[in-house]
């Protein structure tokens, strides 16, 4: 490994000053010992590998998987353990999307599991109950004192809310396209169901959560026909596809005239950060792979969309009656 490493600074090197006299000097040793590196008579330890990378403006990525086809490193996101590391993630996944605003060709494919996260940050009960879901998966103060989400809401930091509104808004103003399955709604309707069977969250506040369940696909619809976001500066466009073939997995895909980098779920909430271009490269191909044999909502007959979106409703609607009727039978088939 170390000889297909030297090989490779070697392409990054000045050509005006000796190869063998400037790792000498990035690496503060003599001409010899220079020398038995480049020629891998005497290794190279951890601490002058990572000189030469930072010398050299080589990625750890580049650095490790010199010689390697199949490992790639990834960065993971923060970790979130309270109402202020959630802020925290909020405030960093805004400040790494807001930079995609101002170039114009950059694009988002999201592949929707569930709801893209951005259409429910806003002012709603529903945002809030998200909130509430996340914390309630990662803050085992929470899980013990049983907090309902009735209590929960009045107790949500403005500054929390402030963050999750604005991560919301940015994403008006980027191209987006997103690819949806007949399931992507469930995963939100479930959440709802959950807590309301397990006695933490009311009636009331639940048959809120799935109006606003409901204006979320009513807006996905109107940008789907319209093929762009609604209140945008930027005049974003918006895709919507649908795949009848494949399970989404919640991976995003950043394209930008730059690069591509990808997003992929750890945990809940977390994620692993992939900037290594072949693998994204790779994911994008796969992305297109799936486009390819799914619907484009603008495209396909008013019969296809109703349908489609019609199944939503009734999905929703059922929610609402298993929780006005409190029946012991439900599911969303």
């Amino acid at each position: 490994m170390q000889k297909e490493f030297i090989t490779y600074l070697k392409t990054k090197a000045n050509d005006k000053t000796s190869f063998v006299e400037e790792i000498a000097s990035v690496l503060d040793i003599g001409y010899d010992a220079a020398y038995r590196r480049i020629n891998s008579k005497t290794s190279l330890s951890l601490e002058e590998s990572v000189k030469l990378a930072k010398h050299y403006k080589i990625s750890l990525n580049k650095l490790y998987e010199v010689g390697s086809q199949t490992t790639i490193l990834a960065d993971l996101s923060p970790p979130i353990h309270n109402k202020e590391g959630l802020e925290a993630w909020l405030d960093q996944s805004h400040n790494s999307v807001y930079p995609l605003t101002k170039l114009k060709s950059s694009s988002i494919i999201y592949s929707a599991k569930d709801i893209p996260l951005f259409h429910t940050l806003k002012d709603s009960y529903l945002s809030r109950y998200k909130i509430y879901v996340w914390l309630k998966d990662v803050d085992t103060n929470m899980t013990k004192e049983k907090v309902s989400f009735d209590d929960f809401i009045k107790t949500i930091p403005d500054t929390l809310l402030d963050s999750a509104f604005k991560l919301g808004e940015v994403y008006k103003d980027i191209n987006i396209t997103e690819i949806w399955n007949n399931t992507t709604i469930n995963g939100s309707l479930q959440q709802v169901l959950y807590y309301f069977e397990a006695g933490m969250l009311s009636k009331e506040l639940a048959l809120l959560i799935c109006n606003d369940i409901e204006d979320v696909i009513r807006h996905v619809e109107e940008q789907a026909i319209k093929q762009s976001l609604v209140g945008s500066k930027n005049k974003a466009i918006y895709n919507l596809y649908i795949n009848d073939i494949h399970t989404m997995s919640n991976t995003i895909m950043v394209n930008t005239p730059y690069q591509k980098v990808f997003f992929t779920p750890f945990t809940v909430i977390s994620y692993f950060k992939i900037e290594h271009q072949p693998t994204c490269e790779l994911m994008f191909e796969f992305f297109e792979k799936q486009m390819s044999i799914s619907k484009l909502l603008v495209n396909s007959g008013e019969k296809d969309r109703s349908l489609f979106f019609n199944r939503m409703h009734q999905k929703i609607n059922k929610l609402r009656t298993r929780i006005q009727l409190d029946n012991d039978v439900f599911d969303f088939e």
